[in-house]
């Protein structure tokens, strides 16, 4: 492989390949984790909350996760640009409705995919700690950690039933006055 090129099967090369069922005392949910390259870190939080979690395959198709029975359907973050992940999105688009969906970075990015928006990757991406996010309902900035070279693109949400509830801060500001990050 030249340097230039990019691989694009990078979620299918750390995404484990078999269902792990996390399973704590007294669950009040079942979650079922759609694996793009999850960190543990994510499962025990999950666990702290009250919920079983179900790890599957990040190609899981719709109706295994649907035998499940879970409560809600989380996908991960991971590697690579969500768009190259189709099974994922598809499942996603077949689960809507269903369940309610939530996702960190790149499952984010794949459950905006999945209502019919579209992503872009961003000059540098972003990177570690201390991004200031802006609570678009309290107004109030908040400090995350974040790792992704991808956004949701803004203007596709107009005809999908997605709402914009936070901002990136320094991406906000290069919009408004036009200069590169």
């Amino acid at each position: 492989m030249e340097s230039t090129d990019i691989p694009t099967d990078a979620v299918s090369r750390v995404s484990g390949d078999k269902i792990i069922i996390s399973n704590i005392e007294d669950s009040k949910y079942h979650v079922v984790a759609i694996d793009c390259g999850m960190k543990m870190n994510i499962v025990r939080s999950l666990s702290r909350c009250g919920c079983k979690v179900t790890i599957v395959p990040w190609n899981t198709p719709a109706d295994a996760i649907v035998a499940l029975e879970p409560e809600g359907v989380f996908i991960s973050n991971g590697p690579g640009d969500p768009a190259d992940v189709p099974q994922t999105i598809e499942t996603i688009k077949k689960l809507i409705g269903k369940y309610p969906i939530f996702g960190i970075c790149l499952g984010h990015q794949i459950i905006s995919l999945a209502y019919g928006a579209k992503t872009y990757k961003l000059k540098f991406g972003h990177r570690g700690g201390n991004h200031p996010v802006r609570n678009l309902g309290t107004n109030k900035i908040e400090i995350t950690s974040q790792n992704h070279s991808y956004a949701v693109d803004m203007d596709s949400l107009a005809g999908t039933s997605l709402t914009v509830t936070h901002i990136n801060v320094r991406l906000y500001f290069a919009t408004l006055i036009r200069q590169p990050l």
